[in-house]
């Protein structure tokens, strides 16, 4: 799947009907809050990003996507009007994998995807956290339980993503609620402890890894004791 992000209705249409020609899963969106919020959800293989965008400008996402555990492997071409080597500099030093600048043909814009989504397969290490009978592949945003798939959603991948990074480490809650929800102070209604109890559900037999450590915050272990 390729995400598109755009505001222009002709040129967001036109890409996505040039991507789905070419055999590609594409779905557009116009404003960043849709983006966010189907990202959360359903990880793409590629991400194309507009700069001038209402509600929060394309760097600002870009950068967003590179800081999270979850996104910062997912490969991302800009795409722009804009064309002074500043603007290209700014977006690469971002962690952008390619730049194109508006107006492009199709046939060059389906070429450069090709390109990078080649490039993103080739250099993709296998790296894996094993945690006992858990693994935890972020470049593939994969879970596995023995031999079964786990399914989460995006912020539950966050949140086992940075336990499985600092296994054997007491994170505390304000570090967790800063990391994964850009919250220093924990809301009433306990979100880092709803999602930790359908984590560990999910998990099953491996949800015992992760521990609550009392006035702390939480770790995760592979002896789950």
């Amino acid at each position: 799947m390729i995400y598109f992000l755009e505001d222009d209705d002709s040129i967001r249409k036109l890409v996505i009907y040039a991507l789905e020609s070419q055999g590609y899963e594409a779905q557009g969106f116009e404003r960043p809050s849709a983006f966010w919020k189907q990202i959360d959800g359903l990880l793409p293989s590629l991400i194309l990003l507009d700069i001038m965008l209402p509600e929060e400008d394309g760097i600002s996402i870009l950068k967003k996507l590179k800081a999270s555990p979850v996104t910062a492997m997912l490969p991302v071409i800009m795409i722009t009007a804009k064309n002074s080597e500043y603007d290209r500099v700014e977006g690469l030093d971002a962690g952008a994998d390619d730049y194109i600048v508006k107006p492009f043909g199709m046939m060059e814009l389906v070429a450069r995807v090709r390109a990078v989504l080649r490039r993103s397969e080739t250099d993709s290490a296998s790296k894996e956290y094993k945690i006992g009978i858990l693994s935890v592949s972020p470049e593939r945003h994969e879970v596995r339980v023995g031999q079964e798939t786990v399914n989460l959603t995006y912020k539950e991948f966050s949140l086992l993503c940075l336990l499985a990074e600092n296994e054997g480490m007491v994170l505390s809650r304000t570090m967790l609620m800063d990391r994964i929800w850009n919250m220093e102070t924990e809301r009433e209604n306990r979100t880092l402890d709803v999602h930790v109890r359908t984590l560990r559900a999910k998990l099953g037999a491996a949800g015992a890894y992760i521990e609550t450590v009392r006035g702390v915050g939480y770790r995760i272990k592979g002896d789950g004791r």
